[in-house]
């Protein structure tokens, strides 16, 4: 491990203990779950940490305050990034971007694929 991973480990591992809320762009999509009743989707998001986005990360202490950047930024910032980009649901959707917080670290979801039921 290189002294800046060690580095970045230290951190999120003090930041875990002392707990807070983290805001940041996801890129939302559609993954195919598989044929069974004609098939069946689910969604996925992965954390967008290109720069321009990264501009925007926040981490809170308080979830009121994480929860209210995220609603400023997914009425604000979000729309503009996601002119021009079919929804979701489409066949032609390469995602869209919506911005939300967790607890820790932002972490890609869901963290094992579902299966049908």
């Amino acid at each position: 491990m290189t002294e800046a991973e060690q580095l970045v480990a230290q951190f999120k591992e003090e930041r875990q203990a002392l707990g807070f809320y983290t805001i940041a762009i996801y890129l939302i999509d559609r993954a195919f779950g598989g044929h069974e009743e004609g098939g069946w989707y689910y969604d996925c998001g992965t954390p967008y940490l290109e720069p321009e986005a990264a501009l925007h990360m926040r981490a809170f202490d308080r979830l009121s305050d994480a929860e209210n950047y995220t609603a400023y930024l997914n009425l604000t910032v979000i729309p503009d990034w996601n002119e021009g980009r079919a929804e979701v649901s489409s066949v032609l959707s390469e995602g869209q971007y919506k911005a939300l917080w967790s607890e820790g670290f932002p972490q890609p979801f869901p963290t094992s694929r579902p299966h049908y039921e």
